[in-house]
């Protein structure tokens, strides 16, 4: 079992002993996404740490999500619940890069990349690639992007 894995029962069974409902109740969705995820394919595998943090990023993006439309929607109350679900999820992520750290990183990829100068915006997606590799799940794909756009343009 992975570390990450292994962290999560640990923390589901210190939840169900402290009657935690809300830790238990987002531990075992997650625990289930990540099971899902292991037998999805023609064969069942055991997914490692970085496969794992995929899916919980994944899980807290679709919780931030359900809480915007709540709120647009006047459901004050679940859009609370599924804050509080991203905010135990995100305890398991790593820490956010912040701006400046996020610009930097991506002015040596826009300096390590052959760009086409007359049409930079080709170059994008390979540069937004190289970017994310080295950042993982440190940085949203949308907040790359508009980094990576931002140098190009400018």
């Amino acid at each position: 079992m992975s570390g990450m894995k292994q962290q999560l029962t640990n923390d589901l069974t210190d939840s169900m002993r402290s009657r935690d409902a809300m830790a238990t109740s987002t531990l075992r969705m997650v625990k289930a996404a990540i099971m899902k995820a292991e037998v999805a394919g023609t064969e069942a595998v055991e997914l490692n740490d970085d496969e794992i943090l995929v899916i919980l990023a994944a899980e807290m993006k679709k919780r931030v999500e359900a809480a915007d439309l709540y709120d647009q929607g006047g459901r004050t109350e679940l859009a609370t619940k599924e804050r509080e679900e991203a905010a135990i999820i995100q305890h398991y992520l790593p820490a956010a890069l912040t701006d400046d750290e996020l610009n930097t990183i991506v002015a040596a990829a826009v300096a390590a990349a052959t760009i086409d100068t007359s049409n930079p915006g080709k170059s994008m997606g390979a540069i937004v690639k190289a970017v994310r590799e080295q950042v993982g799940q440190q940085a949203d794909g949308g907040r790359i992007a508009a980094a990576v756009k931002s140098q190009l343009n400018g």
